[in-house]
């Protein structure tokens, strides 16, 4: 199809146009580093890490509490002090996100489906249109009115038409898919963990990366850059800026992906060296860092505990208190280490 009756506002720059020939060509190299092509069963630790990280980064920028450790110890069925409220939105994103590669972005049901899943028992109606008119506000400033309730079904069935049907850059369409989504607004609560949600899909269907690369931790990194850009696409009437404010994210992501890769080793080589003084018995942080000959506490959180933490090989054992002064580490699961 080449005409359609709906047609989203924005130009294709050359700033764009280089931005998604650079992460097209820079996918592919990362896919076969990564070693993708037999699927994404070949690194679960890697896939579980990227979705407690994709969970943590879109609920932080909708001000849930929980940290990175928090949400990682409910996810192992740990019990965690918290507000019911951040549990409840954690717990239901575990849900969807486990499900979400199953859905069909272009399914209207599907994406009624996935947000009943993630507004289960925070909202009146989950997995409904919004019902009333209703406005964005930001800083106490009204920043958005979306349109009417009764426009909402025709405008999203006409945006995943386009989404399916245009004869777009992939990536290009999950830009102007997200930002339109956020224009609509169809649900009384969960629009932006949605459309963040279903440009991470999106992007999955064209290359399978992007469930190591997710949209949500990109824009946690950039929440300001997140709101200006569509705050000035919304001005303007028209998507461009926050078209080359994704891409340009993106871009630096997988740059920043690709220089981590050249100290891999050195990394990997820490990560190792905890491994190695962690017995049977858990050991306070001032423990490990004396058992490593290490004075720098910063340095070794950053270089050495927090990757260990990630890569699922060691664990709090008080996970509901991340920075009680009784906290000490062990390994997990009874694992044997690196």
């Amino acid at each position: 199809m080449s005409d359609f009756l709906y047609k989203p506002r924005y130009t294709i720059t050359d700033e764009i146009l280089n931005l998604a020939a650079l992460i097209a060509a820079r996918v592919d190299v990362l896919t076969i580093q990564i070693g993708m092509q037999s699927g994404m069963e070949q690194n679960p630790k890697l896939r579980r890490l990227n979705r407690l990280r994709s969970i943590h980064s879109s609920l932080a920028i909708e001000n849930n509490t929980l940290s990175f450790e928090q949400i990682t110890a409910l996810f192992d069925g740990k019990r965690v002090l918290a507000p019911p409220q951040d549990i409840c939105e954690a717990q239901n994103a575990f849900e969807v996100y486990n499900r979400l590669l199953e859905f069909d972005p272009y399914d209207i049901m599907d994406l009624l489906a996935a947000h009943r899943i993630l507004m289960k028992d925070l909202v009146k109606e989950p997995g409904l249109f919004r019902s009333g008119n209703i406005g964005v506000v930001r800083d106490t400033e009204v920043v958005h009115i979306a349109p009417p309730a009764d426009n909402i079904s025709g405008l999203l069935a006409d945006l995943i038409l386009w989404t399916k049907e245009a004869k777009v850059h992939p990536l290009i369409k999950s830009c102007v898919f997200h930002y339109e989504f956020e224009i609509i607004h169809p649900f009384s609560d969960g629009n932006g963990r949605m459309g963040r949600m279903w440009q991470t899909l999106l992007l999955y269907q064209w290359k399978e990366i992007f469930a190591w690369l997710p949209v949500e931790t990109i824009i946690y990194e950039r929440q300001q850059e997140y709101y200006s850009a569509l705050g000035q696409s919304n001005d303007a009437d028209d998507c461009t800026e926050f078209v080359r404010f994704i891409l340009q994210a993106i871009w630096d992501t997988i740059e920043k992906h690709a220089a981590s890769d050249q100290d891999s080793v050195q990394v990997s080589d820490q990560v190792k060296r905890l491994m190695s003084v962690i017995g049977t018995k858990p050991l306070s942080a001032l423990e490990l860092m004396e058992q490593l000959e290490l004075k720098h506490r910063p340095t070794f959180r950053k270089n050495y505990l927090n990757p260990t933490i990630e890569a699922g090989l060691i664990e709090m054992t008080l996970p509901q208190t991340p920075n009680a002064r009784g906290q000490k580490y062990r390994r997990k699961n009874g694992g044997n280490g690196v």
